[in-house]
């Protein structure tokens, strides 16, 4: 083989590594365990973990996953989905984290999904599809006020302050939902069966149309109502507890 021959394939053998890397990363193959770039605002974010979850605001517009964990990626049409499940973990890497944290660029679209343990989010300015089933679901200064947050949890409670969102929906089975909101939502639900429901908006809002209802409990609305027609909605039910519509 001549030089000039020789110095070809070399070249060759170190580019295609890099190719194949590139490949992957930019997900357009939907390969696994790829790294997504920088997410731009809208992008879709699917999170799911075995355990609990904790985010907050990234620094930029790059994801940001706990030194602790072991995250794999995959990437289908246009969404990225982070996998932290706690599974052929090395023992000499120590226990998984029982609560991982993401940073998450602001104006994602964020759908997580956990067991066994709770969802806080802080300081995320993101649309928000949140559920776990035996934990908590705690979410303070986060969402926006032009997207819908979903809040869902099984045996646990939902718990917002200084939230941000056009529409809102809060789900228990067994436990409290309590709403703080920073704006006020066209559409606001909180429904549980064994538990209190209460909705606070900001002081300034708009009369809502309120449907507050219980089993067993008091029910109480201090804030501006209206009639039937278009406008604001707030659903608020519960069996067995207090319900409360509220105006700061």
């Amino acid at each position: 083989m001549t030089p000039k021959c020789l110095l070809r394939l070399t070249v060759a053998l170190a580019v295609l590594p890099a190719a194949v890397s590139c490949g992957g990363a930019d997900g357009d193959g939907g390969g696994a365990d790829a790294h997504p770039v920088a997410l731009t605002p809208g992008a879709a974010l699917v999170i799911t973990t075995g355990d609990g979850l904790r985010l907050r605001p990234a620094d930029g517009r790059d994801i940001t996953v706990d030194d602790r964990a072991d995250p794999r990626w995959s990437h289908r049409d246009g969404t990225w989905t982070l996998d932290l499940t706690c599974a052929d973990r090395d023992r000499d890497a120590g226990p998984c984290p029982r609560t991982p944290t993401v940073g998450v660029p602001g104006g994602t679209r964020v759908t997580a999904t956990a067991r066994d343990a709770g969802i806080d989010v802080a300081g995320v300015a993101a649309a928000l599809d949140l559920t776990t089933v035996n934990g908590d679901v705690t979410v303070t200064r986060s969402g926006r006020d032009d997207a819908a947050v979903r809040l869902s949890t099984r045996n646990g409670s939902v718990r917002t302050a200084a939230l941000a969102a056009d529409r809102l929906t809060a789900r228990t089975t067994n436990g409290d939902v309590l709403l703080g909101c920073a704006t006020a939502p066209s559409a606001v639900t909180g429904t549980t069966a064994n538990g209190s429901v209460e909705a606070t908006v900001p002081h300034g809002s708009p009369a809502y149309r309120v449907t507050a209802r219980t089993g067993n409990g008091r029910t109480g609305v201090d804030l501006p109502v209206r009639g039937a027609g278009h406008g604001p909605v707030m659903t608020l039910t519960t069996v067995n507890g207090d319900v409360g519509a509220h105006r700061d």
